[in-house]
């Protein structure tokens, strides 16, 4: 129990930091660019998915007891299916409560990305992407 609920808190750690880089990236594009922020989301939400990937694989769901189960390259390509999805969750999530709720698409991100990155990123990439041999 205390194994998994570290391993949650290092995924969270590591999407914290891709989410931070991604956030800022789509601030920077919407507010200095002019870019709309559904757009500015699919581009920060690239780049914070390589960090967010790279840690992962190094940190977050290394073991020195268990070996992946995937190639990095079909982690890699598994990861992407995540993220492409994950990115339109996030950008129809904040487009909703943008639109429905009037709610700045500032806060509006921030409340999507948490449901997005708990229930979806997390729950996918320890058990799809960055999942274990079996002992």
């Amino acid at each position: 129990m205390i194994e998994k609920l570290f391993m949650f808190t290092k995924a969270q750690v590591s999407s914290g930091i891709g989410g931070i880089v991604d956030y800022i990236i789509m601030i920077l594009c919407t507010e200095l660019l002019n870019i709309h922020y559904t757009i500015s989301i699919a581009i920060g939400g690239i780049i914070g998915a390589i960090i967010n990937f790279s840690l992962n694989k190094t940190w977050t769901f290394q073991s020195k007891t268990s070996s992946y189960k995937y190639s990095s390259r079909r982690q890699f390509s598994r990861f992407a299916i995540v993220v492409i999805n994950s990115i339109a969750l996030k950008a129809a999530g904040t487009y909703y409560f943008t639109t429905f709720y009037r709610i700045d698409y500032e806060i509006s991100r921030i409340i999507t990305d948490l449901i997005v990155s708990i229930v979806f990123n997390y729950t996918l990439q320890r058990h799809w992407v960055f999942r274990k041999e079996r002992s």
